[in-house]
């Protein structure tokens, strides 16, 4: 019984990064954190390619550790590629998807509100409402996106990449525990409150999260 009582309280150890770019080596050092850290899961939170020159080593040095991956697309890659990534090494795309893991319901959206692989914001927002909807009953939600919201210290880093009102509104109306995002490569490491939500831009070097 102690046992068991034990392993109900044991914390999530994830490990998330956004904006590798193509950077092999990068998913690479990642990768060997996230085994040194024995995390139990690992986000990435789009922007995995360059433009999608090549989808080659982003993904496989996590599954050659046995990590648990869970990913999005970003703005630099399609929802076709990110399921493509997703299929050939047997992990999960979040877009518009949820998981549960150790008790702890995951939901997200990949994409942005601007650039090439366009979302409107009524789009981003039922996509994240879409995963949420199957976790609510969870005690602990994190939600992933790529974008940052409107109205956050993330957007006053970048006058380019405006913040997304769909994930705003998102985090007021659901009102997860966490939200990890990328995308304002200036940004990289801030951390914030949002009414309940803690914020955080996890970065291309990564973030060590527990939950």
């Amino acid at each position: 019984m102690e046992r068991k009582k034990e392993d109900k309280v044991k914390k999530l150890k994830i490990l998330a990064a956004g904006d590798i770019h193509g950077d092999t080596g990068l998913a690479e050092k990642l990768a060997e954190r996230a085994e040194k850290e024995h995390c139990d899961l690992v986000i990435l939170c789009g922007d995995l390619t360059m433009m999608e020159q090549s989808t080659d080593n982003l993904v496989g040095p996590f599954v050659k550790r046995n990590e648990k991956v869970l990913l999005i697309p970003g703005n630099h890659e399609t929802v076709a590629t990110a399921d493509f990534l997703a299929d050939l090494y047997g992990v999960k795309n979040l877009h518009g998807y949820s998981v549960k893991y150790h008790d702890v319901g995951l939901f997200g959206c990949g994409g942005a509100n601007i650039g090439l692989h366009q979302l409107d914001e009524k789009e981003i927002y039922g996509l994240l409402k879409k995963g949420f909807d199957k976790v609510k009953y969870l005690e602990k939600r994190i939600m992933v996106t790529h974008v940052h919201p409107q109205d956050s210290k993330i957007e006053k880093f970048t006058k380019f990449f405006p913040g997304s009102s769909g994930v705003k509104k998102a985090i007021d109306t659901f009102k997860p525990d966490l939200l990890l995002c990328s995308h304002v490569h200036e940004a990289e490491g801030i951390e914030e409150k949002i009414g309940k939500t803690k914020v955080i831009n996890v970065g291309k070097l990564g973030k060590i999260i527990e939950l």
